[in-house]
């Protein structure tokens, strides 16, 4: 029964990193800390061992969406490695910034971030497009940041990329697409963090490599591999409109519960 849960919820967060280029982590986190509460995971690491899961699941669902939308030939790769050059720094440290903050508050921290970006999927709030792409080292800096707030949240950064991507001037699915691949620094950086960072954790449940839960990684790469590919193709064929407001229904409420 648990695995069957977690490759449902890879199906999802597959078919969301393709269609929005969101990751699925956002989704992720929360369904990972309900599911390892009802285990009886430790309190001090459960909240560390989802945002370590979801970031190493995020590998996975990156790879399938970015090879769907590099056939397609919507990936910037030239803005892609010069972002990559931040995010690489930032990750690393945002896996650490999330280590010293304490299970329950950290909790609280992602709530506030799910519930800001719900409203901002559900009022399509958009920057005004800028002239044009930033140069090389405003797009390290970009980077460095998005990896930061990338780590601490478990999530592979298209939240945050793809409002940055759109305001540069991108046209919307080259900036999906080039978010997807930034995605799989954001996931390889801060996974290997928090694995080492969790490293003979005594607290930490069986099957887990530092803060990753291998069973749920496993079930969760077992379909979201697939569908992030289907969502990808989605985002060329369907406006994405109605889904992403119910999609920023379902994340306010698990912000609020968060919070609650």
């Amino acid at each position: 029964m648990e695995l069957l849960l977690y490759m449902l919820l890879g199906a999802a967060a597959g078919v969301l990193a393709g269609l929005f280029g969101v990751g699925g982590g956002i989704i992720i986190v929360p369904v990972l800390v309900l599911s390892f509460t009802a285990q009886g995971v430790d309190p001090a690491v459960l909240t560390h061992l989802a945002v370590g899961t979801s970031l190493a699941t995020i590998i996975f669902t990156s790879i399938n969406s970015v090879l769907e939308h590099h056939r397609r030939g919507a990936v910037r790769w030239p803005i892609f490695a010069w972002m990559t050059l931040g995010i690489l720094l930032g990750a690393g440290l945002g896996s650490l910034t999330a280590a010293a903050i304490q299970g329950p508050q950290l909790q609280r921290i992602i709530g506030v971030f799910a519930i800001a970006v719900s409203l901002q999927m559900a009022l399509d709030l958009k920057p005004r497009a800028s002239s044009a792409v930033p140069g090389r080292l405003a797009l390290g800096a970009a980077g460095g940041v998005i990896g930061w707030a990338s780590a601490i949240f478990g999530i592979g950064g298209g939240s945050l990329n793809v409002p940055f991507l759109t305001w540069r001037s991108l046209p919307m699915q080259q900036a999906v697409a080039t978010s997807a691949a930034c995605g799989l620094p954001i996931a390889l950086a801060s996974a290997l963090s928090f694995m080492w960072l969790g490293w003979d954790n005594p607290q930490l449940p069986s099957w887990s490599l530092g803060f990753v839960y291998l069973p749920a990684l496993a079930g969760i790469a077992l379909t979201s591999m697939f569908f992030a590919r289907f969502g990808a193709r989605l985002a060329h064929r369907l406006s994405p409109r109605v889904l992403k407001r119910l999609f920023a229904l379902l994340l306010f409420s698990v912000g609020l519960s968060f919070l609650l």
